[in-house]
């Protein structure tokens, strides 16, 4: 990306024609060239400022409003355009669905060529205090009186100077403050990158990644820390299987209940499970709406984590093998199944390299991959099964290569698509398709 030397920076009149799914603006200046103004909408006019460019587009900053839109929302936060943390607070709840969803079909039609015969409607859910899950980055910076402790600022690796956060919790926002004091007064301060935030149901745990020793005070500093908040305090010296609690006697305090199907499920706080749990639960029912678990039915759920999707599956009846890669994870949900007095199969399994024939035929699969989706998986189905899939996805571009396989070589239609918002106020797209042959 090539800057904008400061006394050549352009000021334009641009009309806005679309939001991108990073929730800039779309237009195109005078010569026809696309440009990508943050912190504006469609429909509105605005003066913004050029800042970088490329051969194909520029990126420009909203200076002022000449027109503005319906769609627009005053942002909550007072960080908001600082913080890169939220992308979106300037648009309504309503756009910011619409906008994932129109990114949804357009990935689908540009790179799958397909599109879904429904569209589902979109599942929406509070905007406020609802990522159970966040890694905030730490930086100890005398110039700013001591440490920062927050999400990156946007287009930048510098920490933003926060001293609350709305997308998180009430109660651990509030601890924000305190915890750049902490920081500040461990003498791991310059060598402690991030504390990982991970809440479940009644219980939260703080992680904090050092990169050197822990002295003996700053252990006394974090058993304070603990003892004055109620917060469970882990220690990451390395990778996230170094993760451990400060007092190793503390069982597992994380859990989240899935009520609609009498689940509850553990985790760990470096386990993966969704950030935002009542949407989670929203998104358990769509799914199990979607693929429809008969008695006895052979099901696998591919990337199953802690259990999420085969728990439920396996209490509505349904022979459930879930195949994933992590061997922590599957353990979990093994102990998932038992402590819910439920039968489910879980193995260890690359499945970007692994074939499923080994454990059977199976009628019906549910996948929830990675970013980078299941490419591998898709091309490897089989021609006589199964008969449905339900594919749950982060990423509608890797979705939608995915769609293609599955439609065009795999005899697969796409009978439904849909978002969920389990982010809002970023750009994140969670969505869920329907595949039946």
């Amino acid at each position: 990306m090539d800057r904008v030397p400061r006394a050549l920076e352009e000021r334009l009149t641009l009309d806005i024609a679309a939001l991108d799914a990073e929730g800039r603006g779309v237009a195109r200046n005078d010569e026809g060239k696309v440009v990508f103004v943050e912190g504006a909408l469609p429909g509105e006019t605005v003066l913004a400022r050029r800042l970088a460019g490329k051969r194909s587009y520029d990126i420009a900053r909203t200076i002022a409003i000449l027109r503005e839109s319906s769609a627009r929302s005053v942002p909550r936060c007072p960080h908001f355009g600082t913080c890169g943390g939220c992308f979106t607070q300037h648009v309504d709840a309503r756009t910011q669905v619409a906008t994932k969803q129109r990114w949804l079909e357009d990935c689908l039609a540009r790179i799958g060529k397909v599109q879904a015969q429904m569209l589902l409607a979109p599942i929406y859910g509070e905007e406020w205090g609802y990522r159970r899950r966040a890694r905030m980055s730490a930086r100890y910076v005398p110039g700013k009186g001591g440490a920062l402790v927050g999400f990156r600022e946007r287009r930048s690796t510098f920490v933003a100077d926060i001293r609350s956060c709305d997308v998180l919790p009430p109660g651990v926002s509030a601890l924000i403050p305190a915890l750049r004091s902490l920081v500040s007064e461990l003498s791991v301060r310059e060598r402690l990158p991030q504390i990982e935030i991970s809440a479940g149901d009644g219980a939260t745990v703080l992680v904090f990644r050092h990169l050197q020793p822990l002295t003996e005070r700053d252990l006394s500093l974090l058993r304070g820390f603990h003892e004055q908040t109620a917060l469970h305090v882990w220690v990451q010296p390395g990778g996230p299987d170094t993760a451990a609690p400060l007092y190793p006697g503390d069982p597992d305090p994380l859990s989240y209940d899935l009520p609609e199907f009498g689940v509850r499920i553990g985790f760990g706080p470096v386990d993966f499970t969704q950030v935002n749990h009542s949407m989670n639960r929203a998104l358990v029912r769509r799914v199990m709406g979607l693929l429809d678990p008969q008695p006895q039915e052979a099901i696998a759920d591919l990337f199953c984590g802690v259990g999420n999707f085969s728990l439920p599956l396996a209490r509505l009846g349904a022979q459930v093998i879930g195949f994933e890669a992590v061997q922590a994870l599957v353990d979990r949900a093994r102990r998932n199944a038992r402590a819910n007095d439920l039968v489910a199969q879980f193995e260890v399994a690359d499945l970007f390299k692994s074939r499923l024939e080994a454990f059977g035929r199976f009628e019906k699969i549910l996948i929830d991959p990675p970013r980078e989706g299941a490419i591998g998986l898709v091309k490897a189905v089989r021609d006589d099964w199964p008969r449905r899939i339900v594919y749950v996805s982060c990423d509608p571009a890797t979705l939608a290569r995915d769609a293609a396989v599955l439609v065009h070589t795999k005899g697969f239609s796409l009978a439904a698509a849909g978002v969920v918002n389990m982010f809002p106020h970023t750009a994140h797209v969670e969505s869920v398709a329907l595949f039946e042959r």
